[in-house]
């Protein structure tokens, strides 16, 4: 609703909607006057009076609780009756993230948003994009026997990717790939043949997926961003470490896509840059 409504059309519409929500909880005026504690004839006046005087804001407050609506609602503020508490309830939910992404609601994400865009911003390497080796290294010691299933997660989100129809453009920070390629910081003691497996196989991936797969890669220097991944206009995941942070409404998803492509377009280097960015590092190396 905008903010220039004319007075007179917002007690009109109070009206309209305080009788709505009566109707639809079957509230009588005599019932509903008895909940917030006033005559009836208060009731009625809210319900049949002209101009363009609105109810104190006591007087609507007590009425949207007992609705069980928001007063924003009531006063044309907002399209949707929800309390706030409902709203967060209904768009904001936390789902408990597992050391490896195999956890069927987060595969269940890349299934219901097939055919749109994702955008993602790892919190290591694309587990998609590892190969088995790499996932062993990094996964075996915390998860034990459960490493085949980060393994297998990682194959059938690749294989989705191939058959779903969706692109995939991914914001890697410079420092991840350099730790990486280096064997530095998260990556300390990764075997050099492990590293080279792993760079022969993203070069292998990027040429065959190409324009599908897009990488660009930041400085974390001049821009942040915590993990995340954008399921096109459906959902937007924020990972914590234990947990994800998973936000549906609209509003929230499209500040997410646009820090997304903020970060594509701060990025040192583009999707077209990725092959040589790998090549030059890994010479540096020796890997």
């Amino acid at each position: 609703m905008g903010q220039n409504i004319d007075k007179r059309d917002r007690a009109g519409l109070f009206r309209q909607r305080l009788a709505q929500a009566m109707a639809e909880k079957s509230m009588t005026q005599s019932g509903l006057a008895r909940d917030i504690q006033v005559d009836r004839s208060t009731i009625s006046q809210l319900l049949s009076g002209e101009g363009a005087r609105l109810p104190n804001a006591q007087v609507v407050a007590e009425c949207a609780t007992a609705l069980g609506v928001s007063a924003d609602w009531l006063l044309g503020l907002t399209e949707r009756p929800e309390r706030l508490a409902e709203l967060l309830a209904t768009s904001l939910s936390m789902t408990e993230a597992p050391r490896a992404l195999i956890d069927e609601t987060i595969f269940s994400w890349h299934r219901e948003a097939a055919g749109y865009k994702i955008r993602h911003v790892p919190a290591t390497l694309p587990d998609m994009l590892k190969t088995r080796a790499m996932l062993r290294w990094e996964y075996e010691p915390q998860l034990g026997r459960t490493a085949e299933q980060a393994i297998g997660a990682s194959e059938d989100r690749l294989a989705l990717m191939a058959r779903s129809g969706s692109d995939y453009e991914i914001a890697l920070p410079l420092h991840e790939l350099e730790g990486f390629v280096r064997a530095e910081g998260y990556y300390r003691g990764l075997p050099p043949e492990i590293r080279h497996d792993q760079i022969e196989r993203m070069r292998a991936l990027y040429a065959e997926l190409y324009p599908r797969l897009r990488i660009y890669v930041f400085d974390a220097r001049r821009v942040f961003s915590a993990p995340v991944t954008i399921f096109g206009p459906l959902l937007a995941v924020l990972y914590l470490g234990r947990h994800y942070l998973a936000f549906r409404d609209s509003t929230r998803v499209t500040g997410f896509a646009q820090h997304f492509d903020w970060l594509v377009r701060e990025a040192e280097h583009g999707a077209r840059d990725f092959p040589s960015l790998l090549d030059a590092l890994s010479v540096e190396v020796g890997v």
